[in-house]
């Protein structure tokens, strides 16, 4: 039985994490942390009601440690690269669910985050947990970078043609939108209610930090360097990404050979689907399915993409990291 703690327990991608976990027969979550909430976890998430009996707590990692042996770091950006390296010193091993260690440039993070990176030499040394693409990479280590949520859609969609050289890998344009949800618990104007319902919305227009992030890793699976335009949006839903992708072709090639290279990149990954209509964001919620379909247009390659943001955008694919880093079976909690 592997004891699990989960550091930043109030928010959405935890509440997720706990579900998951707690259908787990090899786990036991036995700590949860707040700097700000001191009161039982069915305070915050009244839907574990009856399911787990904890309380949240400011622990040390040396407390952590006594108590558990991996560790979901579930903290923002800047405070996730402050807590890690004393997590691992304490013998923990931590799925980080932040950006803090995606990124493999302490200058590229700098530019994007506003923040200088204090634990730069772990950059680039850190496996990027995305299963599809890393998967034998994963299992032994001690720290694994967990990827965004719009980050996942896009690479997920992109890499098949990319690593098969169907697509250019520059002028690709990446149109997405997103629930809500995306946008964390913490109050925000831009997400009350009375100002996203029956609005659609582009933001960080050209800044938005998963940009760098979508592009390094299409980079280093492609072996080419890879550019992209990358647009974000806010839908008035709850949960989901939609991903619709525009590319160039590399060579001249028929939908059907586009969609069976795509269908043979992903033989065996049991959370990939390959589908031949248009995906639909609530064919996957609440589920770890990436659902995928290829289009030809006026001698462009289209590539549509949806997944849930909490579940294949982080919590899911967070177990999924977990199960092979522990050699569990990937897909242990994740199908029901």
């Amino acid at each position: 039985m592997i004891r699990v703690a989960i550091l930043g327990a109030t928010g959405y991608t935890a509440l997720e994490l706990l579900r998951i976990l707690l259908r787990h027969p090899d786990v036991q979550v036995t700590a949860l942390t707040s700097r700000a909430e001191t009161g039982h976890v069915v305070d915050v998430h009244p839907s574990l009601a009856g399911r787990l009996d904890l309380r949240f707590e400011n622990l040390s990692p040396h407390e952590l440690a006594a108590r558990a042996d991996v560790c979901f770091c579930c903290l923002p950006h800047v405070a996730s690269m402050e807590s890690v390296p004393a997590l691992l010193s304490a013998g923990l091993r931590v799925i980080d669910l932040s950006a803090d260690y995606r990124l493999n440039d302490a200058s590229v993070y700098e530019q994007w985050y506003g923040h200088a990176h204090t634990d730069s030499a772990r950059l680039g040394q850190t496996v990027y947990g995305l299963p599809e693409l890393f998967g034998e990479r994963i299992a032994g280590q001690n720290l694994i970078a967990n990827p965004g949520c719009y980050t996942s859609t896009s690479i997920l969609a992109l890499a098949p043609l990319l690593v098969g050289g169907w697509i250019q890998p520059t002028g690709i344009i990446i149109d997405a939108k997103s629930g809500v949800s995306g946008a964390g618990r913490t109050p925000k104007t831009n997400i009350l209610y009375s100002e996203c319902n029956e609005s659609i919305s582009a933001y960080s227009v050209g800044t938005h930090r998963h940009q760098p992030e979508i592009e390094q890793v299409l980079s280093e699976a492609s072996g080419h360097s890879v550019e992209v335009l990358f647009t974000p949006h806010l839908t008035p839903m709850d949960r989901g990404i939609l991903a619709t992708i525009y590319a160039h072709p590399k060579r001249a090639a028929s939908l059907g050979e586009l969609t069976t290279a795509v269908r043979e990149f992903y033989s065996g990954k049991p959370f990939i689907r390959i589908v031949e209509h248009l995906p639909r964001t609530k064919d996957v919620a609440h589920t770890n399915y990436c659902d995928i379909a290829v289009r030809i247009v006026r001698d462009r390659v289209v590539v549509l993409a949806v997944l849930d943001n909490l579940i294949k955008g982080a919590a899911g694919v967070a177990v999924q990291n977990f199960n092979l880093m522990c050699g569990f079976a990937e897909t242990t909690a994740l199908i029901v």
